[in-house]
């Protein structure tokens, strides 16, 4: 069954690479679905995303002279309010990982001060050290 533009189908990733995925189609054929047409959102890393052997839906976007297919993971979720489940685990780890006990007002105040006090120790050490190496120019 040859592929037809359009069509919504499901695949298998069976590669990732910096660029993007390479997605099986059910009839064999191995198709490419560039990092930008993966999610709505910006995509820095395709594995934040997707996983080798994965089942998604892709929208063949097009079919070059060669052979090539250009696939779409975004285009086949279009309208729905499917979103993908390996992002959302991600961000709930890293949620999960960044979360600190909420300190009180009066103790972030206190760490506040006591770092600008040392930043300001070490720019007006960092001055006078240039005031008298002969730096100052005029």
């Amino acid at each position: 069954m040859p592929v037809e533009i359009g069509k919504v189908v499901d695949g298998t990733v069976t590669g990732i690479t910096n660029f993007g995925a390479f997605i099986q189609l059910p009839d064999g054929i191995t198709g490419l679905c560039h990092i930008s047409e993966i999610a709505d959102e910006y995509v820095k890393d395709v594995k934040d995303y997707l996983k080798e052997q994965q089942r998604v839906k892709v929208k063949v976007i097009e079919v070059s002279g060669n052979g090539k297919v250009s696939l779409s993971i975004r285009k086949a979720t279009e309208g729905s309010k499917q979103k993908n489940t390996v992002k959302k685990e991600a961000v709930k780890e890293f949620v999960s990982r960044s979360v600190r006990p909420k300190a009180s007002f009066e103790d972030m105040l206190a760490r506040f001060l006591k770092d600008s006090d040392e930043k300001l120790k070490d720019m007006k050490k960092n001055v006078n050290k240039r005031k008298g190496n002969g730096y100052n120019r005029k």
